[in-house]
C-alpha cells in the first residue's frame, strides 16, 4: 500500500480514527471525572476485548484465575452461577462443559503477550530499552505542551501537537547519545504536518491496511495518559461541534520514532516485524483461555447478582403513613446509601431519596473571586446555564485583587532564582503550619462561596419548566414535608493530587454545593410554585427547601438556611441538625470498619492529615445501581455499595424519566464501576500506581516519579488497603422497576447504551412489584424470565 496516495481515499484516515476512538480520555486533576477505560470497546464483548487488550498491550481484563479458585472454593461462587454464565457463551466459542470450566480454573491461564513494536523488537536484539527511552523523551516534551498552569515557563502555544514536538525533537541529542544516530536529522527529514508523516511511516514500515487498526492502537496505548489527555481534547472539541487533531499528532509522533528505531537491530527485528505486521493484520479473536476468564468473570458477577437479590425481596422498614417529618434529597453516589440509611433509622418520619447530584441544572459556574468557569454537571453534557457565586458590592473586585496578588506571591516562591531567598528568609514562619498539616490539626471549617446566583435570564416558564421536569425526575410531585433538603456532596481533604475524584462525578469533578443550592432557591420561588399548580404539582406553602452539603470524608452535612429566609421555620432546621449529626456519628462508624487505622473519632481527622493516603474509600465496593421507590431499598443493609435513584415508574409521563435515567445516571455510573474495574484488574496500564511516588506533571495528572507516562485512573491505595483487595472487580448490575417493555424501546432507540448491556458491560434486571430481581436482559432485546433459577430461589 502506498499510504502517502491512500491520503486521497481516506482508508488511511479511517484508521486512524478507529485508533482515537480505542483510547478512552483523561480529564483533568482539576475536575477529574471516572472514565470508562473500555468506552473504546463498548461495541464487543468482555472476550473479544480480552483478545484485543492482550494484542495492543499485554493488558489483562480479568482476575487471575486463582481470585476465581477462591471463590468457587468457598462457595461465593456456585455451579448454577458457572452453568448460567456458560449458557451465555457463543456457540463453539466457550468449554464444552460445567466441568470443563471448573477443570480449567486450577490452571493457571498464560498471562498476555502484546504483539511488539518496533522500539519492543529493537530493544530486544540491543539491550537497550527504547520502549522507555521513548516513553521518557515523548513524556518530558509533553509533560509542557499539555500545561495547564503549572510549569513557570511554559511552552510555546500556537502549534499542533506534531510540530510543536518536531521543532523540539529536532534539537533533542539524548537519543544520538542513547545510541539512535541521525535522529535529529531524521526527525527533520520528516513530512511538516502529522498526516504525511504518518502516512510516510507507515508506507516505510510497509504496514498492509488490516494491520493498521491495532497498530496504531498499540502505539497510543504505549503512550499511556499522555494519549488519554489527546482524546480528551478531541472528546471535548466534538462536544461543542468541532475537532481536534492532538491525539492524531501523537500517533505521529510515536511513528516517527517507531521509523527511526527500524534501521537498528539488523536482520533479527526484520524478521520479528515481519511477523508482527501479520499478527496485527488477523481479525481479533478470543483465545480458549480468554473466553473461560471472560465467563469466570461472567460467573463471579452473577454471584454478587445472587447476594444482591437475597437483600432486596427481605422486608424493608415501613415509612409511617401522613406526611413526613422532613424529606432528604442526596445524590445517588455511593456513599450516601450509608448516611442515608442511618438517618431514616433514627425517626419513621424521615424520608430519603437519591436523585443525580447536578440536581438536573447543568451550570457552567465561576466561584467567588474566580475567573475560572467549572462545569458542573456530568461530562455527557453541554452546560444550558450560567452561575456565580454572588457577594456583596465591591466584595468580589477586591477578592480578585487579592487572589491576583496570592497568584503572584506563590509564582514568587516557585521561581527558579527567588525560591532560594524565599526559603532562607521566610522558611522558619511554616514551620508552626508544617507541623500542624503532618500532624493532622489543621483547623476550621471548610470555607464555602456566597450563594450562587445564575447568569442565564430565564423567564418564568422556563423556570416552571425547569422545576416540574427535576421534581418529576425525582419521583417528588406530591406529599412534601414542612422542610425538605437538597444534599448534595463533595470531599474535604488536603494534600491530594486527586482531591477531585472524591467530589461528585455528576457535578464534572465537583462539590454538588452550587446546584443544590440553585435548585433550593427556584423551588422556593413563589411565583414558580404558582405555575407548577397547573401541572399538577401543589408545593405547601409551609414547604421549605433548603441546601446543604454531605462532606463525605466525614459525614458531616453542612445546610444552607440563610440562602432563603427560614420564615417560621428555625425549629425544624435546628431538629434537622440534630438528625444529620446522629446519622453522621453512625455513618462514621460504620465506614471506620473497612478504612484502616480508622475510628469512629478519627474519620474527620483523617481528611486533614496531609499524609493520609486514604481519608475515604470513595466508590470502592460499588456493585449495583437501583431505580425504584424507596420503599424497596428502605432499611435493607447495602453497605454503601449501590447506587439508588428514586423512580415512580407510575407517574413517569411517557417514561422520558426512565429515558433519562437508563441514558445519563446510569452510564455515568457504569464510568464510574469500570473505572474502578479497569484499576483492579489493570493497574499498570488503567490505574495510577502509588500514591507515595507521585508526582504532578502539568497541572493535569501524575507520573510516578520524575517522568515518564501520564498515569490515569485510580491510585493503588484507592483499591486496596496494603493487604487486599478493597473493591470487587465486577460490572454493575443495574435493576430497574419498570416495565420491560418501556426499557426495550429506550434501549431501542438508544444504541450506545444498547450495547453496554448487549455486551454484557453492564446487567439489566427488570423488578418486580416485591423488588424481586425477576427478568433478566439477555441482549438484542430481549428478557429472560425469572432472571435465573439462582435469582429466583434467592427470592
Amino acid at each position: 500500500m502506498n499510504a502517502i496516495a491512500d491520503l486521497r481515499t481516506g482508508s488511511l484516515a479511517r484508521a486512524i480514527d478507529a485508533a482515537q476512538r480505542a483510547v478512552p480520555p483523561l480529564f483533568p486533576l482539576s475536575a477529574t471525572v471516572a472514565v470508562n477505560p473500555f468506552l473504546g470497546q463498548a461495541a464487543e464483548p468482555l472476550w473479544t476485548t480480552a483478545a484485543r487488550m492482550a494484542r495492543v498491550g499485554g493488558i489483562a481484563v480479568t482476575m487471575p484465575r486463582a481470585w476465581y479458585a477462591e471463590r468457587i472454593a468457598d462457595g461465593r461462587i456456585t455451579d448454577e452461577d458457572l452453568s448460567g454464565a456458560l449458557a451465555g457463551a457463543p456457540e463453539g466459542l466457550g468449554p464444552e462443559s460445567l466441568a470443563t470450566l471448573r477443570a480449567a480454573v486450577g490452571r493457571p491461564a498464560p498471562a498476555p503477550r502484546a504483539v511488539p513494536t518496533v522500539a519492543d523488537l529493537v530493544a530486544e536484539a540491543t539491550g537497550t530499552d527504547w520502549p522507555g527511552i521513548v516513553a521518557e523523551r515523548i513524556g518530558a516534551w509533553a509533560a509542557g505542551w499539555f500545561d495547564e498552569g503549572q510549569a513557570l515557563w511554559a511552552a510555546p502555544r500556537g502549534r499542533g501537537a506534531y510540530a510543536a514536538w518536531r521543532a523540539v525533537a529536532i534539537r533533542d541529542l539524548t537519543p544520538e547519545i542513547l545510541g539512535l544516530s541521525g535522529f535529529a536529522a531524521h526527525v527533520a527529514a520528516a513530512p511538516e504536518t502529522a498526516r504525511e508523516a504518518l502516512a510516510q511511516a507507515v508506507d516505510r514500515l510497509g504496514l498492509p491496511p488490516a494491520s493498521l487498526p491495532t497498530y496504531f492502537h498499540s502505539l497510543l496505548v504505549s503512550l499511556g495518559g499522555w494519549a488519554m489527555a489527546g482524546r480528551t481534547r478531541l472528546w471535548q472539541a466534538e462536544l461543542g461541534g468541532g475537532t481536534d487533531d492532538t491525539l492524531e499528532g501523537l500517533l505521529a509522533i510515536r511513528l516517527v520514532w517507531e521509523d527511526a528505531l527500524r534501521t537498528l537491530g539488523g536482520a533479527r527485528v526484520a524478521d520479528g516485524w515481519a511477523a508482527a505486521r501479520a499478527a496485527h493484520a488477523e481479525p481479533v479473536l478470543p483465545t480458549a483461555d480468554q473466553m473461560t476468564d471472560a465467563l469466570l468473570q461472567e460467573a463471579a458477577e452473577r454471584a454478587a447478582q445472587r447476594e444482591l437479590a437475597t437483600t432486596l425481596v427481605a422486608p424493608a422498614s415501613r415509612a409511617p403513613e401522613g406526611r413526613p417529618a422532613m424529606q432528604a434529597a442526596f445524590c445517588i453516589d455511593v456513599r450516601s446509601e450509608v448516611i442515608r440509611r442511618a438517618l431514616e433509622g433514627l425517626d419513621p418520619g424521615i424520608g430519603t431519596m437519591g436523585f443525580a447530584g447536578f440536581f438536573g441544572l447543568g451550570a457552567a459556574h465561576r466561584r467567588f473571586a474566580s475567573d475560572v468557569v467549572e462545569h458542573r454537571l456530568p461530562v455527557l453534557l453541554t452546560p444550558a446555564l450560567r452561575s456565580r457565586a454572588k457577594g456583596a458590592p465591591g466584595e468580589d473586585r477586591a477578592a480578585r485583587v487579592k487572589a491576583r496578588a496570592g497568584r503572584a506571591w506563590g509564582r514568587f516562591k516557585l521561581a527558579a532564582v527567588s525560591s532560594f531567598a524565599f526559603v532562607e528568609a521566610t522558611g522558619p514562619v511554616y514551620a508552626g503550619k508544617l507541623l500542624r498539616d503532618s500532624l493532622g490539626l489543621k483547623a476550621g471549617d471548610r470555607d464555602h462561596d456566597p450563594a450562587p446566583v445564575l447568569d442565564t435570564v430565564l423567564d418564568l416558564p422556563a423556570r416552571v419548566n425547569a422545576a416540574e421536569a427535576v421534581l418529576r425526575a425525582m419521583s417528588l410531585t406530591q406529599g412534601f414535608a414542612r422542610l425538605v433538603l437538597l444534599v448534595g456532596h463533595g470531599a474535604g481533604v488536603t494534600n491530594n493530587p486527586h482531591a477531585s475524584a472524591l467530589q461528585c462525578g455528576a457535578c464534572g469533578g465537583h462539590s454538588g454545593e452550587v446546584n443544590a443550592r440553585l435548585l433550593a432557591q427556584l423551588l422556593n420561588d413563589p411565583d414558580v410554585r404558582t405555575g407548577l399548580v397547573p401541572r399538577g404539582i401543589a408545593v405547601p406553602g409551609d414547604t421549605l427547601f433548603v441546601a446543604g452539603l454531605h462532606d463525605t470524608t466525614a459525614d458531616a452535612v453542612t445546610l444552607f438556611e440563610a440562602d432563603a429566609p427560614a420564615g417560621g421555620h428555625e425549629a425544624d432546621v435546628e431538629r434537622a441538625r440534630g438528625w444529620l449529626a446522629q446519622a453522621g456519628r453512625l455513618a462514621r462508624a460504620e465506614r471506620a470498619l473497612r478504612l484502616p487505622r480508622a475510628a469512629e473519632g478519627t474519620i474527620a481527622r483523617r481528611s486533614r492529615d496531609w499524609a493520609e493516603t486514604r481519608p475515604e474509600w470513595a466508590l470502592a465496593g460499588c456493585k449495583a445501581f437501583i431505580a425504584a421507590p424507596r420503599a424497596r431499598t428502605r432499611g435493607k443493609g447495602l453497605g454503601g455499595r449501590a447506587f439508588l435513584h428514586d423512580y415512580a415508574w407510575r407517574e413517569d409521563r411517557e417514561f422520558k424519566t426512565l429515558e433519562l435515567i437508563l441514558t445519563a445516571p446510569v452510564v455515568v455510573a457504569s464510568w464510574i464501576g469500570l473505572q474502578y474495574y479497569g484499576s483492579v484488574v489493570a493497574p499498570e496500564t488503567f490505574g495510577a500506581g502509588n500514591k507515595l511516588l507521585h508526582n504532578v506533571t502539568g497541572g493535569i495528572g501524575v507520573v510516578e516519579g520524575n517522568g515518564g507516562t501520564l498515569r490515569p485512573g485510580l491510585p493503588w491505595q484507592s483499591v486496596h488497603d496494603g493487604e487486599r483487595l478493597v473493591h470487587e472487580p465486577l460490572r454493575l448490575s443495574v435493576c430497574v422497576e419498570a416495565p420491560r417493555e418501556a426499557m426495550t424501546e429506550i434501549l431501542a432507540r438508544h444504541d450506545g447504551v444498547r450495547a453496554l448491556f448487549d455486551n454484557r458491560w453492564l446487567h439489566l434486571f427488570a423488578l418486580d412489584p416485591s423488588g424481586r430481581m425477576a427478568w433478566r436482559y439477555a441482549g438484542g432485546l430481549r428478557w429472560e424470565g425469572e432472571a435465573t433459577r439462582a435469582l429466583a430461589l434467592a427470592g
